[in-house]
């Protein structure tokens, strides 16, 4: 099985070829984050921390198209949108509605959590199961809304 470091070293290979220049230079940007992390903290990251700096990057890419679009600069906002939606390719798949719905009630009656004090406890149980698969901002909402009812 390979690893998602040597994906994304394929695709990199991949998008050389065949002279793609926006995918390369954001699955360089992908290596660059992983490698930088292993050398400031002296690990080799396994596949599930890989995800967990892809998701910080996913993240940072959806604040700065918020940004860009507020500030009416649509030609960096699309920069941002077509890195995202490579650093997604990389990702597990994205999980529905539904999926997250049913998530956070269960994670809710598994950690008996009756008010947002236990948010953080929720949030503990569901972190793991969907790093890199959900907008973790989107699913903090969830739960505060049915924490509040």
């Amino acid at each position: 099985m390979t690893t998602m470091q040597e994906r994304l070293k394929d695709a990199m290979k991949q998008a050389m070829k065949s002279r793609e220049k926006v995918r390369l230079g954001t699955i360089r940007l992908m290596l660059a984050a992983i490698k930088q992390r292993e050398v400031d903290e002296r690990i080799v990251l396994d596949d599930q921390q890989v995800i967990v700096v892809l998701d910080k990057m996913l993240k940072q890419r959806r604040e700065s198209i918020r940004q860009y679009r507020e500030a009416s600069r649509d030609d960096l906002a699309e920069v941002e949108e077509a890195e995202v939606l490579v650093i997604q390719e990389f990702l597990p798949q994205e999980l529905t509605e539904n999926e997250i719905n049913d998530m956070v009630k269960s994670a809710i009656a598994d950690s008996s959590a009756n008010s947002i004090k236990d948010m953080g406890k929720v949030m503990a149980i569901l972190k793991p199961a969907m790093q890199g698969r959900a907008d973790m901002a989107v699913v903090s909402t969830k739960i505060k809304a049915m924490l509040a009812t």
